[in-house]
């Protein structure tokens, strides 16, 4: 059973699950999908002389583990850029390191690689893929086009900015394709603490989800999910 005060959502004919972190939860299969958490982004910045509080990824996992808590996931799987560089399991401090360990060996963990993953040395005992397909739908980093099966990735790091009591707010959202095709896609949220974001109505997000007949952004509030039309075929 789903909280209620979590914003379902229907996509290839499987009920999923957006939560306020921007992780998507898929009950059927009690998996929790997250994107882009950039782990250790914080200390690739220092390495540059640009200081942030090197917390990032202690956050990004506190986050993370409470995501399982409250769904009871069995499963995680990442979508992809899952550190912010090459080296970016070695920077993690002792603290964030055991939490990873304690989280992969706990749970069915799969990483997915992105373009900041060329060369993930370190698994932490879980599974290491490019892509993976699970009860019909393609799990991978970034939107193929022209995909014309079902679909969840990450990349974009998409937000939504929207008006709220005379004041302008960005938020991390979901931006969901739909096509004759049945081919549902979505792309997350970025769950990384230090992730940017890209306007989710931005040309290279709906180039990525063509074909479709459609393209929202959606965002989890009040147990609801609210959609912003982002996209309609021409008539």
């Amino acid at each position: 059973m789903v909280p209620v005060s979590f914003a379902p959502l229907e996509l290839a004919g499987e009920e999923l699950v957006l939560l306020r972190s921007n992780a998507l939860y898929w009950p059927r299969e009690g998996a929790l999908l997250v994107a882009d958490l950039h782990l250790e982004k914080g200390s690739w910045y220092a390495q540059t002389g640009q200081m942030l509080p090197p917390y990032d990824s202690r956050e990004t996992l506190e986050r993370l583990a409470d995501a399982v808590k409250a769904t009871g996931a069995r499963r995680v799987i990442t979508l992809g850029d899952n550190f912010h560089d090459d080296a970016g399991a070695s920077r993690l401090d002792p603290y964030a390191a055991g939490m990873l360990d304690v989280l992969t060996r706990a749970l069915d963990w799969v990483w997915i690689t992105g373009n900041h993953d060329g060369e993930m040395h370190r698994a932490f005992g879980a599974t290491l893929v490019e892509e993976l397909e699970l009860s019909g739908i393609m799990l991978r980093h970034e939107a193929k086009r022209g995909e014309t099966r079902p679909e969840l990735s990450g990349h974009y790091h998409p937000k939504m900015r929207v008006k709220v009591r005379d004041r302008h707010i960005a938020r991390p959202c979901g931006v969901v394709s739909r096509s004759t095709y049945g081919a549902d896609r979505m792309i997350l949220p970025a769950f990384g603490a230090y992730t940017g974001g890209m306007d989710a109505g931005a040309p290279e997000i709906l180039r990525a989800l063509q074909p479709a007949n459609s393209i929202d952004a959606v965002l989890p509030a009040k147990g609801k999910l609210v959609s912003f039309p982002l996209w309609r075929e021409a008539a």
